[in-house]
């Protein structure tokens, strides 16, 4: 049903934006610390937190450092945080051994993150490109990112993941068949309460530099990859994906990047009425930060403003880089 508009001056539709109460009273959505997940980065070593150079106020943390990061922003209501891996070309390996071993650092710090604070939900990475020499979130044969067995090595992920004790896990990797791959293992492991968060519609962007050095992956990846994330021109085919990933037992769907594809985020959100989150990327957080070191900017305004857009095309959680900074103004 449209709305009956009256011609002016009977409406004045500023009447309603006169006071702070009455756009409080009028405000169609809300932002809220619960709206967040919160991306950290794990490195080896002990005691120890490094800056992320590309990515301004993010740092990367030792084990040890993480559960204490995890209990402060629980304590700001936030109520998940979602764990990545750096990792040197020391670690990686053509054979990606690393990614399902219970002791790599990523499975260590969900460990320490549920001992800091068992009430947070922990989500988790599930792609190869950590540990991958080749830098691919898939194997590598004749130059060709192989579908199928690397499907097989994302399960062993899954569940020593789950075997550690996440809570969500988040398949990055955008092969075709591992959400109902990984959901029938989950099922015959007893892990059947294990959540599922696809990167259901992950787009070739280039919004993803600054993460990559994050992690260690810049100086890693051979090529591009084009042949398994989307192509940023197509919509339809990101509807087919979310509903294939829903088929196959997702239980939550992701939209990434960010502020560049909301218009893919409403599409989901009114076609098929599921949870969907969105990732504002670090090539996204990049730029706003930036922009706001040299002035150019309100740093704390643009930021709002841009988690107030995902909640408006219909996000119900926005993994963020800006999630502490957001829940302290949030919380006054």
């Amino acid at each position: 049903m449209k709305p009956v508009v009256p011609p002016f001056p009977n409406a004045r539709l500023r009447r309603l934006r006169q006071s702070p109460a009455l756009r409080a009273m009028v405000r169609e959505n809300a932002l809220s610390p619960s709206d967040f997940i919160w991306p950290v980065f794990v490195m080896e070593g002990t005691d120890a937190e490094e800056p992320v150079a590309s990515m301004p106020g993010v740092m990367r943390r030792t084990v040890d450092r993480i559960g204490a990061a995890a209990r402060e922003a629980y304590g700001l209501g936030i109520p998940a945080i979602c764990v990545f891996p750096y990792t040197g070309m020391e670690q990686r390996t053509e054979d990606c051994a690393l990614a399902w071993s219970p002791d790599n650092i990523a499975n260590r710090a969900i460990r320490e993150i549920k001992s800091a604070v068992p009430e947070m939900a922990v989500m988790t990475d599930i792609a190869l490109d950590p540990y991958n020499i080749n830098g691919h979130d898939g194997f590598v044969e004749n130059g060709q990112i192989i579908n199928d067995r690397t499907v097989d090595a994302l399960v062993k992920m899954a569940l020593t993941q789950a075997k550690c004790g996440a809570d969500i896990l988040g398949p990055s990797d955008m092969m075709d068949g591992r959400i109902g791959a990984i959901r029938a293992a989950l099922e015959a492991e007893s892990h059947q309460n294990v959540t599922i968060l696809s990167y259901t519609a992950k787009y070739a962007s280039a919004f993803y530099g600054p993460f990559r050095d994050a992690v260690g992956a810049s100086s890693a990846l051979t090529g591009d990859k084009n042949t398994y994330q989307m192509d940023p021109a197509n919509t339809d085919e990101a509807m087919r994906l979310v509903q294939r990933d829903l088929s196959e037992g997702a239980d939550m769907v992701m939209v990434k990047p960010g502020m560049p594809y909301l218009d893919i985020v409403r599409r989901v959100k009114t076609e098929f009425g599921v949870p969907t989150f969105a990732y504002q990327v670090s090539g996204e957080y990049a730029m706003m930060q930036a922009a706001a070191a040299n002035g150019w900017l309100d740093g704390d305004a643009v930021m709002m403003e841009s988690l107030m857009g995902f909640k408006r095309a219909g996000c119900d959680g926005v993994l963020t880089y800006f999630a502490p900074a957001a829940a302290k103004l949030l919380n006054g």
